[in-house]
């Protein structure tokens, strides 16, 4: 069976940390590269990948931590429903601290600020990676490993099973140097009965030591050393491991009696393309044009609020709550529909935005009142971040043209003006 992560439909969240040495970020987030061209890619298979950067934390400590568990684990299960609304695209979760002078604080669910920032591969090729010569080193090894495990299984695997029987293999288990070393130091080994006694009558009499005694320095002074001994010693291995590694698999002899070549530059990794994916997007890119002017009131304020918040290249949760609670009191629109009109109506931006734009007074109803107050709530749910920049203000204005609200908005709706979210300022 072939698994294609091309075609999950659920977003994806990859938490990663440059603290982790077993699974850096540039190794956890590098099956994007080998995946997709660019981000217009990953949009086209409607995917929605979210990845957050810890900046110390270690391997195990990503999911155990529990600063972790209290920051990025809780803001994203509180956030959940942001992320599953993100229209498709690569998003790097960002998150600040909740402080006492943050904009609009009841919009903000926990101690801190999640911020979803849109990126490009090349942010996630800036975190490092492998260049082509790695790529041709490690499909050396794969191609030696598959060598010796078939030579393995022709010549030695069947002499083996012909001279070792199970209870012997079972003790060759158990002898193992990685498995005897527990082994003799457990209660399996009777010679240990001893030193289970000793350990709890230590326990029970055991003194805490003054601070000043010498036998504590000592002991501080030796552990210090042992820690500085173990980490030279990984250090060490793990150098002399990577230069023969780099050294041994780089040989271009090695590399072409690999069936590699030394002297390519492509990609050795590159997943197939299917065609019929390409005709169906080419139908849905003609069915979504022809969709444009389709819609009412509700299909114009979230393209307006797409258009108008895009310059932010990022989507705030404080602007997703803001759109939460004014979603609950306006209709019955469900998360799972108000999902697909965000994700139609992003589409349709990306696809002719001119178009798209022009389209949307058509869409309105002819009451003034009723435009105003939808402008009014693009505002309020862009203004729930804090003040807004000159693209922002520009951008705005075009949307509140197409609203027919930039000559009758009055001095308190001044688009330089941020007004605080106002649950009870909702339209009817």
């Amino acid at each position: 069976m072939t698994v294609d992560l091309r075609n999950i439909r659920s977003p994806i969240v990859v938490f990663c940390s440059k603290g982790d040495n077993i699974t850096p970020p540039a190794q956890a987030l590098g099956w994007i590269l080998d995946l997709y061209h660019d981000v217009n890619d990953i949009r086209s298979f409607g995917q929605t990948i979210v990845y957050t950067v810890h900046e110390t934390v270690g391997h195990l400590g990503i999911f155990v931590s529990s600063g972790v568990a209290r920051k990025e684990h809780d803001e994203f299960s509180s956030n959940i429903d942001l992320i599953d609304t993100l229209p498709p695209g690569l998003y790097e979760a960002v998150f600040e601290h909740k402080a006492s002078d943050s904009t609009n604080p009841d919009l903000i669910l926990g101690d801190w600020v999640m911020r979803c920032e849109a990126r490009t591969l090349d942010d996630i090729r800036a975190l490092g990676g492998n260049d082509s010569a790695d790529e041709r080193r490690f499909a050396t090894a794969a191609r030696v490993s598959e060598i010796n495990l078939a030579l393995y299984r022709t010549f030695a695997q069947p002499m083996v099973r012909a001279l070792v029987s199970s209870p012997v293999a079972e003790w060759m288990q158990r002898l193992h140097p990685l498995r005897l070393q527990f082994e003799l130091f457990s209660n399996a080994n009777p010679m240990m009965a001893p030193v289970a006694a000793m350990a709890e009558q230590v326990r029970t009499n055991r003194r805490p030591a003054a601070q000043d005694n010498s036998f504590i320095a000592l002991q501080e002074q030796a552990s210090r050393g042992i820690v500085a001994a173990l980490d030279a010693w990984r250090d060490a291995s793990e150098a002399l491991a990577e230069r023969t590694f780099l050294t041994l698999y780089g040989l271009p002899s090695l590399q072409a009696a690999a069936g590699i070549d030394p002297a390519a530059t492509t990609p050795l990794r590159k997943p197939a393309r299917n065609p019929m994916h390409h005709e169906l997007l080419q139908k849905r890119i003609a069915e979504l044009k022809a969709r444009i002017p389709a819609g009412g009131l509700r299909e114009a304020v979230i393209r307006g609020l797409l258009y108008a918040g895009t310059a932010r290249a990022s989507i705030d949760e404080r602007g997703f709550e803001a759109v939460r609670r004014i979603r609950q009191a306006h209709g019955d629109l469900s998360l799972s529909a108000f999902k697909a009109l965000v994700r139609e109506q992003f589409f349709m931006l990306l696809i002719d935005s001119e178009a798209a734009l022009t389209a949307i007074p058509a869409m309105l109803p002819a009451e003034a009142e009723t435009r105003l107050k939808a402008f009014d709530l693009i505002k309020q749910v862009l203004s729930a971040r804090g003040e807004f920049s000159a693209e922002d203000q520009e951008r705005i204005g075009r949307v509140a043209g197409l609203f027919g609200a930039d000559e009758r908005t009055s001095t308190a709706r001044d688009l330089g003006v941020v007004t605080p979210f106002r649950p009870e300022a909702r339209a009817s």
